[in-house]
């Protein structure tokens, strides 16, 4: 087997209808400028934009347009309803961000990121107003990502309603605490691919550095969803790099599959044939 096809992925990313080949899904918010969005967005190695319809700055402070800055014809934009706090405010949201995406003829038109907050505070899912709003958006025809807490009840029964991939935070956005509660994402795992292997599971919020994103996928998610990471370091550039990597890294280390965790220590060299030492019972069975 060639280098290659050691190191070949296990294909694309599959969301509903659609596919993407970068498992890392990156936002466009909070970056210095325009300019420094554009070049983390393309290092990062993305095909897949998140963009915040309530919150986003859709002009600079000199009346730019931040689309001017994004290449439609190479990102799938992903619309959000961040900055929601019911499902009454998020379905009219996501309908906004339909018609936007429509008008720009864009494939992300018809998929859209569900959050739908509790409090300005923590910014946590308010899962009862979750729910409300992805059996609505089903309903309404959109593919649903669903940002949740790592709660397994709550996943799997926003999957029971319909939503299109499921999306537990790592912990709380922005906060860059990393993973938390791996336990709980394992249970989610289980869960939600329990008959449905191929069933999208994206951690989303809360990573801060690339060994964040690297133990999210070493435990099996499909894909890490980010923005504060990489805009707010104090190298958007590199951290965005860096990101793309973790990704890749922590995508092939799942797939190899790590040694099981001892309590004890395991030689790295065999005992059998060391100088000086008897062989063992085994060894001279075998070379009788």
């Amino acid at each position: 087997m060639s280098i290659a096809e050691t190191t070949q992925f296990d294909g694309p990313l599959k969301i509903g209808t659609h596919v993407l080949k970068s498992r890392l899904i990156v936002g466009t918010g909070k970056y210095e400028t325009f300019e420094v969005m554009q070049q983390a967005l393309e290092l990062s190695g993305a095909d897949c934009l998140t963009v915040a319809i309530r919150r986003e700055r859709l002009y600079d402070p000199h009346g730019r347009n931040i689309l001017d800055y994004i290449d439609l014809d190479r990102y799938t934009l992903l619309p959000n309803t961040a900055g929601c706090y019911n499902a009454r405010d998020a379905v009219r949201t996501a309908r906004l961000g339909r018609e936007i995406l429509e008008g720009l003829e864009n494939p992300g038109a018809d998929w859209v990121k569900l959050e739908c907050l509790a409090d300005t505070k923590t910014l946590l899912p308010h899962p009862v107003e979750t729910l409300d709003a992805c059996e609505q958006l089903v309903k309404d025809g959109f593919q649903v990502l669903c940002y949740t807490t790592d709660d397994p009840v709550i996943a799997r029964r926003l999957k029971d309603l319909g939503a299109a991939a499921v999306m537990p935070a790592g912990s709380p956005i922005g906060s860059g605490q990393g993973i938390l509660n791996p336990n709980n994402i394992r249970i989610c795992l289980e869960y939600l691919k329990d008959g449905d292997p191929d069933y999208p599971v994206i951690v989303d919020a809360g990573v801060g550095a690339a060994s964040d994103v690297a133990v999210a996928m070493e435990l099996g998610v499909d894909g890490v969803l980010l923005n504060t990471a990489i805009a707010h370091a104090e190298d958007p550039l590199r951290m965005a790099v860096a990101m793309k990597c973790g990704i890749e890294a922590g995508r092939l280390s799942y797939l190899a599959g790590r040694i099981p965790k001892r309590l004890y220590a395991s030689a790295s060299s065999p005992e059998e044939g060391v100088i000086g030492q008897k062989p063992s019972p085994r060894w001279e069975a075998a070379h009788d």
